[in-house]
């Protein structure tokens, strides 16, 4: 018999009672909430998907590890706080993973070890990289139960440090960094992903953004014809090239614009009457909003230009201020005022922010440190999927719960990381889960919506 008195250990008294431990609960896990996202994967089918895209040469006779279970395994890893392939080395073995990825936790086979797992981030040509990337796209308008009247896409890069000498990585002067630039676009009124693509660190030409919104439209125009797109974005994606084919295709856009002595002189008149109004009320701060038609020398016709004003005590003796602060954004919406077209459109595009910081803090998707940059673009597309299913996760919450309107940090704390033992007999599988969990009727309730319904 093997002696386990080794593995018990002392713990300081308690009430005079002595306090020992030992690793002999049994087969426990500590993330039995990833049933959960196994049921929101089963719904979603994010790993067939994508699998579906990725030509597997294999001898079908010797096949131990299906790609789309590979992809689920590392997607189900991902969202409950297991970026790196390396977590597989005894994540392989967790009951409740096992159990998530349709393997009995006992009898069954392991799952996919990190060598395996490395292999298939590698293995995609270039083509299924970009029928994966256009799958992304995909998954966004299946979401949608009918095509909607409108959406408004936001565009935005982040700044994804290297640690090596990757392919793409580019010194970038801004961040003092060697980095890529990804880009992502999201839904932000629904918080969903549309598309994330790997780049260089350097900051987008108005080419390369004509380019890829041409092909991202042009995949959303397949599934919505009568759709209508806005395009939002900070100041360097108002390039003259990407306003001109938003024009020429029918796509609406909202973009950051900097400012110039040109635009000073043409809201002049507005930003001298709200400073004068804001010193003889003596207020702190006092808004307005003007608009102007100005062109550019780069660009080909005069467009509508809306300055957000804002004068205050603290900048009225500042030289360079003027006593205001004055930002602009160019836009072919012509439907509403200044004010609306500032605050209620384009200041939305603060959202995407928070969006981005979910998908590289709290998925860690800046994980790209693969050589090959067909390998990084695969990782970007599995933590993505994984955003998906944290997102479906997240949206059966019931509505009455506060967890419905965390981050996905508070949420994997919350029903994810969930001690339970799996059991497993000739006949069923229990899982046993913490008697003292808090969210146990909110993990009951959200188990119960992900499942199919129906005999």
């Amino acid at each position: 018999m093997t002696d386990d008195s080794q593995l018990t250990f002392s713990m300081p008294t308690v009430s005079r009672k002595k306090v020992t431990a030992a690793f002999d609960g049994g087969r426990l896990s500590s993330d039995a909430g990833v049933m959960l996202l196994a049921l929101a994967e089963r719904r979603r089918k994010v790993a067939d998907t994508f699998a579906a895209h990725i030509a597997d040469r294999r001898d079908r006779l010797h096949i131990t590890h299906t790609v789309a279970d590979v992809l689920r395994a590392r997607m189900l890893a991902i969202g409950c706080g297991y970026p790196d392939g390396n977590d597989f080395d005894w994540l392989r073995c967790d009951p409740a993973f096992k159990l998530a990825c349709g393997r009995l936790p006992d009898t069954g086979r392991d799952l996919c070890s990190q060598p395996t797992i490395s292999r298939w981030e590698n293995a995609p040509t270039l083509r299924e990289i970009i029928r994966l990337t256009y799958a992304l796209v995909d998954i966004w308008c299946g979401s949608y139960t009918k095509p909607p009247r409108s959406v408004v896409l936001d565009i935005d890069d982040t700044v994804d440090v290297v640690h090596g000498h990757q392919q793409l990585a580019q010194w970038n002067a801004h961040y003092d960094e060697r980095c890529f630039l990804p880009i992502h676009v999201y839904d932000t009124a629904t918080g969903r992903p549309v598309l994330v693509i790997l780049r260089p660190g350097k900051t987008p030409s108005g080419v390369e953004v004509r380019k890829l919104l041409s092909r991202l439209i042009g995949r959303i125009r397949r599934h919505w014809g009568d759709t209508r797109i806005t395009i939002r974005g900070d100041g360097h994606y108002g390039r003259t090239e990407v306003m001109t084919w938003c024009e020429s295709n029918g796509i609406d856009y909202i973009f950051g614009l900097p400012g110039n002595v040109v635009l000073d002189r043409l809201v002049e008149p507005a930003a001298d009457d709200i400073r004068v109004r804001r010193a003889e009320s003596q207020a702190e701060v006092l808004r307005g909003f003007a608009e102007a038609r100005y062109a550019a020398k780069s660009w080909d016709q005069e467009r509508r230009v809306v300055a957000r004003i804002e004068a205050s005590a603290s900048h009225a003796d500042d030289m360079l201020r003027r006593g205001i602060d004055i930002r602009y954004v160019v836009t072919s919406l012509q439907e509403s005022d200044a004010k609306h077209i500032y605050e209620m459109v384009y200041c939305a595009r603060g959202q995407a922010e928070n969006l981005i910081k979910q998908h590289k803090a709290q998925l860690s998707s800046d994980r790209t440190s693969c050589r090959s940059p067909l390998a990084n673009q695969m990782r970007l597309i599995l933590h993505t999927g994984a955003y998906w299913l944290l997102l479906d996760l997240r949206a059966a919450i019931p509505s009455w719960n506060p967890l419905q309107h965390t981050e996905f940090a508070t949420i994997r704390l919350r029903l994810l990381k969930i001690a339970g033992r799996i059991i497993e007999t000739a006949s069923r599988i229990r899982i046993a889960l913490a008697s003292c969990c808090t969210e146990a009727e909110t993990f009951s309730l959200v188990a119960l919506k992900l499942q199919p319904s129906g005999p």
